[in-house]
């Protein structure tokens, strides 16, 4: 049979863009052969929101609510990324107490987008019961944000210089009772997943993403790490107070789901050993930098382009920002790392089953705020 009559064999199948399991509006174009895909093509933009040139036509102190809706779920991530581009442009550091209040808020972000990842992913896969675990948990850390922001997910709570509320005794202390009792929780989600054979049997040796194509596609995160490189922004290039704390890298070298899903885990136990030691080195100091008064801030002035990269729950999330001396970014473009992630979708699909799809692209960690911007 030559190819052209095996392609004619083939069957079209829309996948989204309104489907449960690709985590929003994602369009997934397939080509079937019986159950097994031959080709896929993502298609996405149904929920773009020019963010990027919005940011261009606000001041530089506004645009930060922006970047907490692109990743929804890690909005302290969004803003750890934006800030550590403007406040290089605008030349207005961050005091040394402000820095260690954002790893901390950083990594409990982390922590709760890893949270709406598994109990999602748990759903992909027709398991409910890990949903409830992980948003019970998740519920915990959004109380704590909101205590300190007075906002649960697009939170608003980082700005140019400083942070918009210092912590209190009563901050601290949730902080504290988090870390010490999320381990255990987070061991007894794990055992629902690894004990379970139907989720290993649909997981190991699904979806193998070698190192060689993770890093043709400029894949980060998580999804790289699984595929055994043992690449964090945090750590190859550190930012804010990072080197100062002790914490590992996981890496895995099977590069399948189930090494995405085991990489994640081990993430959120080293978020929570960063956090504990952030709470513990926290110095007193001011929570903003004189120099960005929240009355002046209209008038920062940034001339000069920059680039900074951060470490997002996804992957690496790079900000680049030119300034012609005005108030307001004259470009600012946002390297979304699960734009990157989802690219490798086609690659990781073909040949596979059409219901191992599902499992695939639920553990790339699709946000679809980043992917349209």
């Amino acid at each position: 049979m030559t190819e052209a009559e095996e392609r004619q064999k083939w069957v079209d199948l829309n996948m989204g863009p309104q489907h449960p399991s690709t985590h929003g509006v994602l369009r997934l174009k397939v080509k079937l052969d019986g159950e097994i895909v031959k080709e896929l093509e993502p298609v996405i933009g149904y929920l773009h929101r020019n963010a990027e040139k919005i940011c261009e036509l606000d001041y530089y102190c506004d645009s930060i609510i922006y970047f907490d809706r692109m990743d929804y779920v890690a909005a302290m991530n969004m803003e750890v990324g934006y800030l550590e581009a403007a406040e290089k442009l605008l030349g207005i550091p961050p005091p040394e107490r402000v820095q260690w209040i954002r790893v901390i808020m950083a990594e409990l972000s982390r922590v709760a987008s890893h949270l709406v990842w598994t109990g999602a992913f748990g759903l992909d896969l027709g398991m409910l019961t890990p949903f409830f675990y992980a948003f019970i948990e998740r519920e915990k850390i959004l109380k704590i944000f909101t205590e300190v922001s007075g906002s649960r997910q697009e939170v608003n709570y980082m700005s140019i210089g400083g942070v918009y509320q210092d912590f209190n005794e009563k901050i601290v202390q949730e902080i504290n009772e988090f870390c010490d009792q999320f381990p255990k929780k987070l061991e007894d989600m794990y055992d629902l997943f690894t004990k379970n054979d139907i989720f290993i049997s649909r997981n190991k040796g699904i979806g193998v993403l070698p190192k060689e194509v993770a890093l043709d596609y400029a894949v980060t995160g998580p999804m790289l790490r699984a595929s055994g490189v043992p690449y964090d922004v945090r750590k190859a290039e550190p930012y804010l107070v990072y080197d100062k704390v002790n914490f590992d890298i996981p890496v895995s070298q099977k590069g399948d789901n189930l090494a995405r899903f085991l990489v994640r885990f081990e993430e959120m136990r080293q978020s929570i050993k960063i956090v504990k030691q952030a709470i513990s080195k926290l110095p007193e100091g001011p929570f903003f930098n004189p120099k960005a008064k929240k009355s002046l801030m209209i008038r920062l002035r940034g001339e000069g382009d920059v680039y900074a990269r951060t470490e997002s729950s996804k992957g690496e999330l790079g900000v680049y920002i030119v300034g012609d001396g005005s108030v307001k970014p004259y470009r600012l473009r946002v390297r979304s790392p699960t734009l990157r992630n989802l690219s490798v979708l086609r690659y990781l699909a073909k040949d596979q089953m059409i219901a191992d799809v599902v499992a695939i692209s639920g553990t790339i960690d699709l946000v679809f705020g980043e992917v349209d911007r």
